[in-house]
C-alpha cells in the first residue's frame, strides 16, 4: 500500500511538472509573440495613419520576417499607454512610438526601458523621452516651405503689394505635439521679418487642440468674426486644418485666399486643383515608415542603425540620433508627381466635381 501511494505521489509530481513546463512554455511563447510594435496616435489628426503608416509598417515587418503589430490609440492617452504595456508583455524588443503627446510617450518609453525594450520616436519627437532614435522629416523645413509658398501666393494673388499689407492668420497644430512647434518655428523664420518690416500684418493666431478639424473650424469662424472677415491669408499647419478654413470661407460666401497645408492628402490636393488651397507639403511617408522599420529591425538583429543628424530634446536636454527625410512643396504645377509616386491615386482626387480640374493645368498662385 505504501509503495502504491509512493508511486501515485511520484506520478502526480511528474504530471505537475509536465503541466508547469507546458504552462511556462505557453507563457514564454505568448511573451515572444511580437518582436516589434508600432504605436500610432489617432486617425483624426491626419488620414495618413490609416492610408499609409499602418500598411507600410506592416508590410516592412512582414518582408523582413519580423513579427510585428501596428496599434492605433484613437486619440486616447490611457489606451496608448496600455498598448505599450501589452507590447512589452508580448515580448516586443523594439517599440516605435508616435505619441499622442510627449507625456504619454515618455511614460511608455520609461516603462519599456525598465523592461529592457528599446524605443524609437516615430514622426513626433518625445520631449523628455528616452528613445534610442528619432525617425521623421525635417519639420523646421516643412514650416519654411509653408511660409514661402504662402508669401508667393499672396504676391501672386495681389494681396501683398507695396501698398497692400495683408492680414495673416495662423492655425497651428496641437500644442502638445512637438512637430507643431517645429513647423511654426520654421514658418516664422520666413514670416517674422515681414511682420517686423510691416509688409504683412499679424492676424489671429491659435493652436488647435489635438489637431481636431472640427475645433479648427470653430476657431477660424471665431477669427472671422473677430476681424469682420478681414483675413487675407492663413498659415494652416496641415490639410485638415486648411480644409476647416476653406469650409468656413465657403459657408460665409467669401472668396478663396492663400491657405497652406501639409500631408498631401486627397482632400488637400482637391482643394489645390480647385483653387482653394495654395499648397501642401509632401512628406513621402514610405521613406519615413521604411526607415523606421529598418531601424527597428536592425536593433532587433543587433546591427548598426545609420543616422543623418541629431534632434534636440529641449526638455530632456539631450541630442537624439535622427533619421530625417526631406519634405517637398506640392502645388497646381506639380501635384501629379503624387500619382506617379503611387502616394495617392488619381482616382481618389480626380472624381466628381474635381474631375474637370484634373484636365486643366494652370500655374500655381
Amino acid at each position: 500500500m505504501k509503495k502504491l501511494l509512493l508511486v501515485l505521489a511520484l506520478a502526480a509530481l511528474v504530471v505537475s511538472a509536465v503541466f508547469t513546463a507546458t504552462a511556462m512554455a505557453k507563457s514564454k511563447a505568448k511573451k515572444a509573440s511580437v518582436q516589434v510594435c508600432a504605436l500610432l496616435p489617432d486617425t483624426k489628426s491626419s488620414v495618413r495613419y490609416t492610408l499609409f503608416d499602418k500598411p507600410l509598417l506592416e508590410k516592412a515587418f512582414k518582408n523582413a520576417g519580423i513579427s510585428g503589430q501596428v496599434l492605433n490609440a484613437q486619440g486616447d492617452t490611457q489606451t496608448q499607454i496600455t498598448q505599450g504595456q501589452q507590447c512589452v508583455t508580448n515580448g516586443a524588443k523594439v517599440i516605435l512610438v508616435d505619441g499622442i503627446d510627449s507625456g504619454t510617450a515618455a511614460a511608455i518609453e520609461k516603462s519599456a526601458k525598465a523592461a529592457g525594450v528599446k524605443t524609437i520616436d516615430y514622426d513626433r519627437l518625445t520631449l523628455g523621452g528616452s528613445a534610442s532614435y528619432y525617425v521623421s522629416f525635417n519639420n523646421v523645413t516643412v514650416g519654411k516651405l509653408q511660409a514661402k509658398a504662402l508669401v508667393a501666393a499672396m504676391k501672386a494673388k495681389g494681396v501683398m503689394t507695396s501698398s497692400k499689407k495683408p492680414v495673416v492668420a495662423e492655425l497651428d497644430g496641437a500644442p502638445t505635439d512637438n512637430n507643431a512647434t517645429l513647423f511654426a518655428k520654421g514658418a516664422h523664420t520666413v514670416l517674422d521679418p515681414l511682420f517686423k518690416s510691416g509688409a504683412i500684418k499679424k492676424g489671429p493666431k491659435q493652436a488647435v487642440p489635438g489637431w481636431d478639424n472640427q475645433k479648427a473650424l470653430t476657431i477660424f469662424e471665431q477669427m472671422l468674426t473677430k476681424t469682420s472677415n478681414k483675413i487675407n491669408a492663413v498659415l494652416a499647419a496641415n490639410d485638415g486644418l486648411g480644409n476647416a478654413v476653406i469650409t468656413a470661407l465657403k459657408s460665409h460666401k467669401l472668396k478663396a485666399i492663400p491657405v497652406t497645408g501639409q500631408d498631401a492628402t486627397p482632400q488637400g490636393v482637391q482643394n489645390i486643383i480647385s483653387g482653394w488651397q495654395s499648397m501642401t507639403v509632401y512628406k513621402a511617408v514610405p521613406l519615413e515608415a521604411n526607415a523606421a522599420a529598418a531601424a527597428a529591425i536592425n536593433l532587433i538583429k543587433g546591427k548598426k542603425v545609420a543616422t543623418n543628424g541629431v534632434t534636440r530634446d529641449t526638455v530632456g536636454k539631450r541630442n537624439v540620433p535622427s533619421i530625417l527625410e526631406v519634405p517637398q512643396t506640392i502645388n497646381k504645377a506639380n501635384y501629379q508627381i503624387l500619382f506617379k509616386a503611387g502616394f495617392i491615386k488619381k482616382s481618389e482626387v480626380c472624381v466628381g466635381a474635381f474631375k474637370k480640374f484634373c484636365k486643366t493645368y494652370t500655374k500655381p498662385y
